[in-house]
């Protein structure tokens, strides 16, 4: 499915009442939005306008085309730092300095397939808030893989663990000490 006809079927309320978003060309379910998850976006959204506050915005829930993708590709991170101000987009962005995703219930699929869609979009640094485990995981600095053109595949290099008693700083604010225990709810 493209994006257009993504958006067709939206319009015509083909997904009236449901959280979805457009993955590899399909149509996927997101689950229910635990207390938890809601309060670590929060949590996350309030560390980082403070982080980010001047050239950068701060995005909650929206839709995040991925330009590059084979497939239509349409993710709804949970949080997003756009470089920029919301009105110098005349569209949803395409481009992020940081990307989150909280899981509760969505690890493998969050570090896999969500992973891979924003290397894809050259999206420099991406978080996960693991609530299970009760830590970040953040992946840095998107490659191509050394596969056959038709097999064409981006994924992150760098992939770092923090745990709540450890302090991290985003690449687009590396003045900025995030205590990954804030982030937690």
């Amino acid at each position: 499915m493209t994006r257009d006809q993504y958006y067709e079927l939206g319009r015509l309320g083909h997904f009236d009442g449901k959280r979805v978003e457009l993955i590899h060309g399909e149509v996927v379910e997101a689950g229910p939005i635990s207390w938890p998850h809601s309060l670590c976006v929060s949590l996350v959204s309030d560390a980082f306008r403070l982080a980010f506050a001047g050239s950068f915005f701060v995005d909650i829930h929206q839709p995040f085309p991925v330009p590059r993708a084979a497939l239509a590709s349409e993710p709804e991170p949970d949080v997003a730092v756009i470089p920029g101000e919301p009105r110098d987009y005349t569209d949803h962005p395409t481009v992020a300095a940081l990307l989150v995703e909280v899981s509760d219930a969505t690890l493998f699929y969050d570090t896999t397939t969500k992973a891979e869609l924003y290397a894809t979009a050259n999206v420099p640094e991406y978080w996960v808030l693991d609530l299970e485990h009760r830590q970040l995981i953040v992946f840095r600095d998107p490659q191509p893989l050394p596969f056959p053109p038709d097999l064409a595949a981006t994924a992150y290099r760098t992939r770092l663990t923090f745990l709540p008693t450890d302090r991290v700083s985003p690449l687009a604010a590396p003045n900025a000490s995030i205590l990954v225990n804030d982030l937690l709810p």
